[in-house]
């Protein structure tokens, strides 16, 4: 699949995505989605056991996607988005209350949302947000996690958080709680830069200067998707990986 283009009158958009299940994994419990017509793209990793798991991080898609292609005039992006987010959670929650066998299911959520030269970047749990601009990565989602929260306060180094036996309990998912907050992040886009959201599956297994220097490869976005996985499952493949990259023209 090649990749595909939205052309506006600022900006262009072109996509592509790949997930796979990984080398250890019995099912791909990540799930993504996206509109380039109407400047959405989505990753979601569930957890709650493979077919909670599979559910969660599929109805969160599908919510967000259902939601964010929907005209509201006049509702601005922040608040449609923020609505978005409620949305998917309170459908996840209510699912997993009425049947047992789904207790505690919840997902990751990481989106981008495009208007013109202006794009959210909406984040719960430790799915993440790239920039690369110019060559040069920028994580700008933080980790909704027991140990990220540790380094930022200063408690923990990222090398202890890197072997900590905690580093997969995360602080805030889709659908664990009758409600959620999202981290909305705004960034100004400039021509040539290329947007990464990616399950963990991706970021455990590969730093963040191999990303980098993948990502820097002249390449069609849906080969350099390509490369991220295989990386990935080169490096041990532990978990589903799911990369999705979004490049402004």
């Amino acid at each position: 699949m090649g990749d595909r283009q939205l052309s506006t009158a600022l900006v262009q958009y072109t996509a592509s995505a790949v997930s796979d299940r990984g080398r250890k994994r019995p099912s791909n419990e990540d799930a993504f989605g996206y509109s380039i017509e109407h400047g959405v793209f989505i990753v979601c990793d569930g957890m709650g056991g493979a077919a909670a798991g599979e559910i969660a991080s599929s109805l969160a898609v599908d919510e967000m996607m259902r939601l964010l292609v929907a005209e509201e005039l006049g509702v601005p992006v922040r608040d449609h988005a923020e609505k978005a987010v409620c949305a998917a959670n309170q459908a996840i929650y209510i699912r997993s209350q009425r049947n047992p066998k789904l207790s505690g299911m919840g997902t990751t959520l990481v989106a981008l949302i495009a208007e013109e030269r202006r794009i959210l970047i909406v984040n719960v749990g430790d799915s993440r947000g790239y920039r690369v601009r110019q060559g040069s990565l920028l994580q700008i989602t933080q980790d909704h996690s027991l140990v990220e929260e540790q380094v930022r306060l200063g408690r923990m180094d990222p090398a202890e958080a890197l072997r900590s036996p905690l580093r997969n309990v995360i602080t805030r998912a889709l659908g664990t709680q009758s409600q959620v907050t999202a981290d909305i992040f705004a960034i100004e886009v400039e021509p040539g830069d290329l947007f990464l959201l990616c399950s963990d599956g991706l970021t455990r297994e590969l730093s963040d200067p191999l990303i980098e220097s993948l990502l820097r490869l002249d390449l069609p976005l849906d080969e350099l998707c390509t490369r991220l996985v295989s990386a990935a499952n080169k490096a041990g493949g532990h978990d589903n990986i799911t990369c999705l990259l979004v490049r402004a023209g």
